[in-house]
C-alpha cells in the first residue's frame, strides 16, 4: 500500500543551485554541508571483523597445512549460501563455528574450503557442504541449522556476522569460478582458497567485489528538508520505501554514480554528495558505499523497470511511517543507517 503522503511533485522552493563556476554564499554552503555531511553513528552490520586475514601467509604451504591440522582450528560451514546458526527461531541467533573434530565429516564431503584468517590466534576456515542434500547428518546432533544470514545479522554480535558473511561471499565466488574466463579451462585453488589459477593459461583469478553506491537524497524546501525514498520492483516487502542504490560503472567515480543512478531511476538531479560509510554485502559479491546527496530538482519521473513508486518524505513522515502505512528498510541495513543518522543529526 502506498503511504498517504504528498504526491510526486511535493512542494517547496526552487532547487538550491548556482551558475556553473560561481560559488554559493558561504552561509548557504555551510548549511548544506551540515545537512548532508552526517558522520556514521555506529558501525554497520557485517563490519568489525575480528580476523587477522594473514594475506601474506596464504601462499606458505607449510603454514596452511599446519593451520588445517591444528586441533584449535575452527570451521565455518556454508550450505547453499546459508550459514550454520542456533537460536534463530527464538530470536537469539548465535553463529556456530565447528571445531576440527566436529568438522571432520563436513571436510570429508570434499567441498571447497578457504582460509579466512586467525581469530585470537586460532585458524578459521570456510568450508562448503552444498553437495549434501541434507547437511545436518554430517554435524553433531543439536548443532543448530542452516539459515539465511541476512534475516538475523542485526541480532548477531558484530564479529560473528562479519565472519559468516566473509565465508559466504568467498565460497560463493569459489563455486562460480571453477573455469577460466580467458580460455575456459578448469581452475585450481591457490592462496589457501583465496585465488584461482587456470590450469591451462595460468591466468590468476581473485574474488570479485562489485562496488555499489547507496544514497539518501535530501532536498531543502520552504517547509523543511525532504528525502527521496522509493519502492523497488524487487522489494519483497510491499510497503517498504528505501534509499536509491546502484552499481558503479567502469570509468565512473562514486559521486558520478550517485548522480547517474538517481537521475536514471527518478529523474531527480543531484549536486554534491557526501560519503557516510560502507557496508560489505556479500549477497553475493558487493560492497555498499553510502552517501548523503543534495537533491537539486523536485519532479519525479520513475523508471518503471526499476521502481513502482518514489516520493519525497519529511522528517515527520519518517518518524511516523508505521501510522502512515509504509515501512523503512531493515535495521541492519546501511539504507536504514543513512536515514536514522540523518534524522538524528538534523533534529
Amino acid at each position: 500500500m502506498a503511504p498517504p503522503l504528498r504526491g510526486k511533485g511535493g512542494s517547496g522552493m526552487a532547487p538550491m543551485s548556482w551558475p556553473h563556476g560561481i560559488a554559493p554564499p558561504a552561509a548557504a554552503w555551510q548549511g548544506r554541508a551540515r545537512m548532508l555531511s552526517v558522520p556514521a553513528s555506529r558501525p554497520n552490520a557485517y563490519t568489525g571483523s575480528p580476523l587477522d586475514r594473514v594475506s601474506g601467509q596464504r601462499d606458505d604451504e607449510a603454514f596452511v597445512a599446519a593451520a588445517l591440522a591444528s586441533p584449535d582450528a575452527l570451521f565455518v560451514p556454508v550450505w547453499r549460501s546459508q550459514s550454520l546458526m542456533k537460536g534463530v527461531e527464538e530470536g537469539r541467533p548465535e553463529a556456530i563455528l565447528l571445531s576440527a573434530e566436529a568438522a571432520a565429516a563436513v571436510r570429508m564431503a570434499e567441498g571447497p574450503w578457504a582460509l579466512l584468517g586467525l581469530w585470537e590466534g586460532r585458524p578459521v576456515f570456510a568450508v562448503d557442504c552444498s553437495a549434501a542434500e541434507d547437511p545436518l547428518p554430517l554435524l553433531p546432533e543439536g548443532f543448530g541449522r542452516f539459515s539465511d544470514l541476512r534475516g538475523v545479522a542485526g541480532l548477531l554480535p558484530a564479529g560473528e556476522a562479519s565472519v559468516l558473511a566473509h565465508a559466504r561471499g568467498l565460497l560463493h565466488w569459489r563455486l562460480r569460478h571453477r573455469f577460466c574466463g580467458v580460455c575456459g579451462a578448469p581452475c585450481a585453488p591457490r592462496s589457501a582458497g583465496n585465488a584461482m589459477v587456470c590450469t591451462a593459461c595460468n591466468t590468476q583469478h581473485f574474488p570479485r567485489t562489485d562496488p555499489a553506491v547507496i544514497m539518501l537524497v535530501v532536498r531543502e524546501t520552504a517547509e523543511g528538508p525532504r528525502v527521496l525514498l522509493a519502492h523497488s520492483t524487487r522489494f519483497p516487502n510491499t510497503t517498504m520505501y528505501s534509499t536509491l542504490a546502484g552499481f558503479v560503472e567502469p570509468g565512473e567515480s562514486l559521486e558520478e554514480a550517485v548522480r547517474r543512478e538517481v537521475l536514471e531511476e527518478t529523474g531527480v538531479q543531484v549536486g554534491q554528495a557526501w560519503y557516510h560509510s560502507s557496508q560489505p554485502w556479500p549477497f553475493p559479491a558487493s560492497i555498499m558505499l553510502g552517501f548523503h546527496a543534495e537533491g537539486l530538482s523536485e519532479d519525479i519521473t520513475i523508471d518503471p523497470a526499476e521502481l513502482r513508486d518514489a516520493r519525497w518524505f519529511s522528517r515527520e513522515d519518517l518518524r511516523n511511517h508505521a501510522a502512515l502505512g509504509f515501512s523503512l528498510p531493515r535495521p541492519d541495513s546501511i539504507a536504514r543507517r543513512l536515514i536514522e543518522d540523518w534524522l538524528e543529526a538534523t533534529e
